[in-house]
C-alpha cells in the first residue's frame, strides 16, 4: 500500500475492504449480527456518510506498521461512508503543515499522531477553532489532553515497556540494550524508560537512525562487540527487530532479540525462534476506531474514554506459545 510523498495532501475514495470490520462494529457501534434495526441516529447514512478524514501521522516512508494502521482506518471508512485520506510526514512540523492542509481542505474530522505533541498544539488549535474535531492515535498518550484532542486511541507505552521489562526478568535476562530509532519520539523514550524501570538488570539505551537500516544494522553489532555482556535487544519496530537479528550474528553476540510491534515478516521471525517476543499494539485497530469514533462523534455525539480516559489497544504479547493464530491474521494484513 502506497504512502502518498510529503507535502502531498490528495484525497482517496473509499475502500471497498470489509474483513474484520463487523467485530468492532459489534462493539463500537451496536450493529446487529441478525439483522439489526437501522433506527437511531448513529446508523449509516444518517448523519455520517458522506464525512470527509483525514488521517496525518508521522510515518517514515517504508515502515510497514503503518500500512497496518491505514488499512484498518481504509476498512471503518468503508463501512460508515466517510471519504478518506491518508497523509504522513516523519518531519514535525512538516506534519503539522499536512494537518492544516487538511483545515483548509474543509475536512469533518482529523486523525493524527502526537510523536512530538508540541508542534501539534497549533494545528489542533486551528482545527478546533475551525469546528473539526481531532483524535489523536499511536503517539502521545500523556499529552493528548492537554493538547486539545477529543480522544485518543492506542496503546500506554510507559505500561507496555514496564511489561517488556517483567518479561526479560522471567525470562532470565541481565543486560538489555533497548535501541531508540528516532531520537525525540516520546513514545520510544517513554517504552525504554520503562523497561528500565521495571527489568532488575541493567538497561543500556542506543540511539540510531531508523532510515538507514544498514547503518542501524552496523550500530548495533558494533554496541554487541563493545559489550559482549549484553544478552537482549529490545527494538521499537518488526522491521529493527529483523535488523538486529542479523547485528546479532554479525558480531557474534549470543544475545536475543525482543521487540515492541509486529508485522507478518515479525510473525515468522517468532515463529522460528530468532525473535523471542513481540508487543503487538494492534495498530490495525488504532486505525479503525479513530475513524470509526469521528463518524460516532460527528453522527452520535459519542466519545470513546468519555474524553477523560484513553482507549488502550495494546500491549499484547506475541511468543513462540500463541504466533500461530496471530499469524494466520497478519496473513490477512490485518496484524
Amino acid at each position: 500500500m502506497n504512502t502518498p510523498p510529503p507535502h502531498t495532501y490528495r484525497r482517496s475514495v473509499p475502500g471497498t475492504a470489509v474483513t474484520a470490520a463487523v467485530a468492532v462494529c459489534l462493539l463500537l457501534a451496536g450493529c446487529s449480527g441478525s439483522g439489526g434495526s437501522d433506527d437511531g441516529p448513529g446508523k449509516r447514512g444518517s448523519g455520517g456518510a458522506g464525512l470527509k478524514v483525514a488521517m496525518v501521522t508521522h510515518e517514515a516512508e517504508g515502515d510497514a506498521f503503518w500500512q497496518l494502521v491505514r488499512r484498518g482506518a481504509e476498512v471503518a471508512a468503508a463501512k460508515d461512508g466517510i471519504e478518506l485520506t491518508y497523509v504522513s510526514d516523519p518531519d514535525a512540523a512538516r506534519q503539522a503543515e499536512l494537518v492544516r492542509d487538511a483545515i483548509r481542505d474543509g475536512v469533518d474530522g482529523i486523525a493524527l499522531t502526537l510523536a512530538k505533541p508540541d508542534a501539534m498544539k497549533g494545528p489542533i488549535a486551528e482545527a478546533k477553532a475551525a469546528g473539526i474535531p481531532v483524535v489523536g492515535i499511536n503517539s502521545g498518550i500523556g499529552a493528548w489532553r492537554s493538547s486539545g484532542v477529543l480522544q485518543y486511541f492506542g496503546q500506554d507505552e510507559s505500561v507496555a515497556g514496564r511489561a517488556v521489562g517483567d518479561k526479560l526478568d522471567d525470562m532470565g535476562a541481565k543486560h538489555a540494550l533497548c535501541v531508540i530509532h528516532e531520537r525525540g519520539n516520546i513514545a520510544l523514550e517513554a517504552r525504554c524508560a520503562g523497561v528500565k524501570k521495571a527489568f532488575d538488570g541493567r538497561t543500556d539505551l542506543l540511539y540510531s537512525d531508523g532510515t538507514d537500516m544498514d547503518a542501524l544494522t552496523e550500530s548495533v553489532a558494533a554496541r554487541l562487540r563493545l559489550d559482549p555482556d549484553i544478552d537482549e535487544v529490545v527494538t521499537n519496530g518488526a522491521q529493527f527487530a529483523l535488523a538486529a537479528v542479523k547485528s546479532v550474528h554479525k558480531a557474534g553476540s549470543k544475545a536475543h532479540v525482543a521487540t515492541f510491534d509486529l508485522n507478518k515478516d515479525l510473525v515468522k521471525a517468532v515463529q522460528v525462534g530468532d525473535v523471542q517476543f513481540a508487543v503487538d499494539q494492534q495498530p490495525y485497530l488504532q486505525g479503525y476506531l479513530a475513524v470509526d469514533a469521528l463518524w460516532l462523534y460527528k453522527s452520535n455525539g459519542n466519545v470513546s474514554g468519555g474524553g477523560v480516559a484513553p482507549v488502550l489497544t495494546g500491549p499484547a504479547f506475541v511468543t513462540k506459545a500463541n504466533v500461530a493464530s496471530v499469524a494466520k491474521l497478519a496473513a490477512n494484513g490485518t496484524r
